[in-house]
């Protein structure tokens, strides 16, 4: 599967809502689509049960949170819920990392790129709803992720990569 498949099968009362135009929004729906064989593969695990539920949970958090405020009325209104997206995407990232000796580094690396995607996504927009700067310092994050044997797995910035290859979960 990559993104532009994924799309495709997407419903049309999904995708015909203004929502959809929010790109946010979308990689959040199709992380939680990811995270779905994801929480499957660490379920069935005794030691990371726990740690499935929690990433299931926080993934699906982000897309719920950015469509219940993308529907408030205010701008203030719709930050606090596009901040609240921000937390569960960034909880993602930390069930993630605590999956890794489960998912695999490949997939690991791939779910963090492209949450850590969707929250520079959001670091921008709340301060737009909000009409002022988050209090916290501005982001830095690596322009590649180095495994332990030394190797650069990818550049996070590019985001065409995170939607074409698309390591999977083994079941």
């Amino acid at each position: 599967m990559n993104y532009e498949d994924w799309m495709q099968s997407v419903p049309p009362e999904i995708t015909a809502d203004s929502l959809w135009k929010m790109e946010a929004y979308r990689l959040a729906l199709f992380a939680t689509d990811l995270g779905w064989s994801d929480a499957t593969k660490l379920g069935r695990d005794r030691r990371t049960l726990g740690v499935s539920d929690q990433l299931y949970r926080a993934i699906g958090s982000v897309g719920a949170n950015l469509a219940e405020g993308y529907s408030r009325g205010t701008g203030k209104d719709r930050a606090r819920f596009y901040e609240y997206g921000l937390g569960s995407a960034r909880e993602s990232r930390g069930w993630y990392y605590s999956g890794r000796h489960v998912l695999g580094v490949s997939v690991v690396d791939h779910r963090i790129g492209l949450v850590t995607q969707i929250i520079r996504l959001l670091l921008s927009m709340i301060p737009d709803q909000r009409g002022t700067l988050l209090r916290e310092d501005p982001p830095w994050y690596n322009t590649s992720l180095t495994r332990p044997d030394g190797e650069i797995s990818w550049d996070p910035d590019d985001l065409a990569h995170l939607l074409r290859d698309i390591p999977m979960a083994q079941l």
